[in-house]
């Protein structure tokens, strides 16, 4: 079997975004068969809520589209840019963040915007949220089953 696909999905605090993109993204491979060829992890750009379970509004959301977010948040690290083959970011901010840490040009190339895979959906980033309403959760959560499966579609292209 060839080598693993390494995905690692960032956010700003790994408690919202990310952590909903790793579980969705776990659920399609399983679905699809293919959970042995793919490590999926996320993180955040700030260690701020390290160590804390996702927040439970969007645990609460994703809990009834069958999603169970047992995800501890972690910051991004440096070794992170060497042991994944792509580093999603959810917004631009994100990416500007990631840039910035990359620890060379080759790391830098594997950073994405999780919305470029995005199929059904027009959304520039995939927003934040934290400070707003159930609609918010909702929204993040349509945006991140599209581009999970533009992700998916992708990646297993060449299996």
């Amino acid at each position: 079997m060839k080598n693993k696909k390494k995905i690692l999905f960032i956010c700003l605090g790994n408690i919202c975004r990310s952590c909903t993109a790793e579980e969705i993204m776990r659920q399609l491979v399983i679905r699809e068969g293919c959970e042995k060829e793919f490590v999926l992890d996320s993180a955040g750009i700030l260690s701020y809520h390290q160590g804390e379970l996702p927040d439970s509004r969007m645990r609460m959301h994703a809990a009834r589209r069958g999603y169970n977010l047992t995800h501890r948040s972690r910051p991004v690290t440096t070794e992170d840019f060497y042991d994944f083959d792509l580093i999603v970011a959810m917004d631009e901010r994100n990416v500007d963040d990631l840039r910035e840490r990359a620890p060379g040009l080759e790391e830098e190339k594997k950073i994405v915007r999780m919305t470029d895979y995005l199929q059904n959906r027009v959304a520039d980033h995939v927003p934040d949220p934290y400070y707003g309403g159930a609609s918010g959760f909702e929204n993040v959560l349509d945006i991140l089953e599209d581009a999970c499966e533009g992700l998916l579609a992708e990646v297993t292209t060449d299996r």
